[in-house]
C-alpha cells in the first residue's frame, strides 16, 4: 500500500470538515487502490437486489472467505424469493451450516415472506423500508440501497470505520460513529455509489492486515468473545446434528456434540423457544 497522506487540518472536524480539495484527493486515493487491489466477489458482479440483501445478510458478523464458500450453494438452493419464503426449516439450515449466527437464516426466511405477501416479490429500495424488514439495521439497509439500487446512502460498517479513522482521526480516540458519518457524507460519490463503497470497504480489508486495527479507537469497538465452549458453538454443534439426524434425544445429542450436558439441555430451550428446533416426547428434531 501507498504510504499514507493525511488529507485532514486542524479544523477536520468544524462545521466544514473537508475541503473540495481534500475530499478529491481522498477520492483518488481510494479509487486507485481499488483499481489495482479491488476484490472481484460474486455478489458485486450482479445487481440483483435478492442476491445483494443475501450477501449483505451473510456477511454480517461473518468473514469474507466464509461466505464465498456458501454463497454460490445457496443462491443455487434458493434462487428468489419465492424459492426462500416456502424453504423448509431443515433444508434452508442444511444450507446455512459453516456461516453461524443461524438466527440470521431464520430472519432472512422471514423476510422474503414478507416480501412475498407484501410487496410483490419486490425488494423496497429506500432504506426507511428496508430497515423495517426481518434482520436489517441501519447498515445493511443502507448497503442494500447502495449495491442494489445505486442509492447514495450514508453508512458505516467496521471496513468503512477503518478507513476514515485511519485516514482523519490518526490523533484521537474513542470515535464515535456521529462523528465520522459527517466524513462519509461529505466524501461520498454520489454518482457511483456502489463503486466508492466497494472501494472503500477493500481499503479497509487491507488496513485491518498491514495496520494495528485502527478500529480499536472506535467508541464501538468490541473484541469478539472466546467461540470455543462458546453457546454459539454448542448451539451451531445442535443443529448440525439434528439437521444430519433428526429427531435425537438429549442424551443423543450430547453424545454427538460432546458438550457440556448443561449446556446442551440450556441451549436446547433456547433453541425450542426462537423457533429452531421442536420437542415431542423426550426427542429433538428441526421444526
Amino acid at each position: 500500500m501507498e504510504k499514507k497522506k493525511q488529507p485532514c487540518t486542524r479544523d477536520a472536524h468544524t462545521r466544514h470538515l473537508l475541503s473540495a480539495a481534500q475530499v478529491r484527493a481522498f477520492r483518488e486515493k481510494i479509487y486507485a487502490h481499488y483499481k489495482r487491489h479491488g476484490r472481484r466477489l460474486p455478489w458485486r458482479i450482479t445487481q440483483n437486489p435478492y442476491r445483494i440483501l443475501v450477501s449483505e445478510i451473510m456477511l454480517q458478523q461473518t468473514q469474507v472467505e466464509r461466505v464465498l464458500e456458501k454463497y454460490t450453494e445457496f443462491i443455487k438452493t434458493f434462487p428468489d424469493f419465492p424459492s426462500l419464503a416456502g424453504a423448509p426449516l431443515h433444508k434452508l439450515l442444511g444450507v446455512w451450516q459453516g456461516l453461524g449466527y443461524n438466527r440470521r437464516a431464520l430472519a432472512l426466511r422471514a423476510l422474503a415472506q414478507i416480501i412475498m405477501k407484501e410487496h410483490g416479490a419486490r425488494l423496497p429500495s429506500a432504506p426507511e423500508e428496508l430497515i423495517s424488514l426481518p434482520g436489517i439495521g441501519r447498515y445493511t439497509a443502507g448497503a442494500i440501497a447502495a449495491f442494489a439500487f445505486q442509492q447514495p446512502a450514508v453508512f458505516v460498517d467496521t471496513n468503512i470505520r477503518r478507513v476514515f479513522i485511519y485516514e482523519f482521526f490518526h490523533d484521537r480516540e474513542n470515535i464515535a460513529d456521529t462523528e465520522i458519518l459527517p466524513f462519509v457524507e461529505q466524501t461520498l460519490d454520489r454518482a457511483d455509489p456502489r463503486s466508492w463503497y466497494n472501494a472503500l470497504m477493500d481499503y479497509g480489508a487491507v488496513l485491518k492486515k498491514e495496520q494495528v486495527n485502527p478500529n480499536r479507537k472506535s467508541a464501538h469497538y468490541i473484541r469478539q468473545s472466546p467461540f470455543e465452549n462458546s453457546n454459539r458453538q454448542v448451539r451451531g454443534k445442535i443443529l448440525k446434528v439434528l439437521v444430519a439426524e433428526s429427531p435425537l434425544t438429549r442424551v443423543q445429542i450430547v453424545r454427538r456434540t460432546g458438550m457440556d450436558p448443561e449446556q446442551v439441555t440450556k441451549n436446547l430451550l433456547r433453541l425450542e423457544e426462537e423457533g429452531f428446533i421442536r420437542k415431542k416426547g423426550n426427542s429433538h428434531s428441526i421444526c
